[in-house]
């Protein structure tokens, strides 16, 4: 049975992934890139009429390409070739503006590497909502890496997608049930009410 779903609007902060136009533009599944972003401007506007804190989070590169990881793996990335120069831009419905925070990250997990871990204990956030791009790698990876530094979780299953389906479910049925709470986007929004 799930646990009933409380959020302490005082306490939690909502942490968007790689919502932007070069990823978003990739085609996804189950749910497809415009679906996820229309459930998580949903969520913004009601974050945002509580005065709740919004971080926005994207991945980019620096001109030179010099900090992307290259590691040697089994299965090579997805090479993103030339990106255009709005690549790494939130796209323009999740209206982010002030006082939205973005965190810039440079590989998958939104935690290593930036400040997002500092801004959320500054804001004294004990609990995150975690949407976005792609299920399985970057709301993935920054959610193992916040269960370890101990926030509570909220995963708004509807407001997430994958390159493939299989990938989004195995997350969301078999890793994020042990990291935090999965609920719907319409679960997240009635709490908030």
């Amino acid at each position: 049975m799930d646990k009933k779903l409380v959020i302490d609007r005082a306490k939690t902060a909502i942490v968007v992934i790689d919502l932007q136009k070069g990823i978003a533009s990739m085609p996804t599944q189950p749910h497809a890139a415009k679906d996820v972003i229309e459930n998580t401007a949903k969520m913004l506007q009601a974050f945002r009429q509580n005065n709740m804190p919004v971080f926005l989070v994207r991945v980019s590169s620096s001109p030179d390409g010099k900090d992307r990881l290259t590691p040697v793996t089994d299965m090579a990335g997805q090479s993103m070739g030339h990106m255009p120069p709005d690549w790494s831009e939130i796209v323009p419905e999740l209206s982010a503006g002030a006082p939205d925070i973005i965190i810039t990250k440079k590989q998958w997990g939104a935690f290593y590497g930036t400040e997002l871990d500092l801004q959320l204990r500054r804001r004294d956030i004990k609990t995150i909502v975690l949407c976005g791009i792609s299920t399985n790698m970057g709301v993935e990876s920054t959610a193992r890496f916040a269960f370890e530094y101990g926030y509570n979780q909220v995963f708004a299953e509807d407001a997430m997608s994958s390159r493939a389906a299989e990938d989004h479910e195995f997350a969301i049925k078999k890793i994020f049930p042990r990291l935090g709470l999965v609920r719907s986007v319409a679960d997240i929004l009635e709490a908030l009410k």
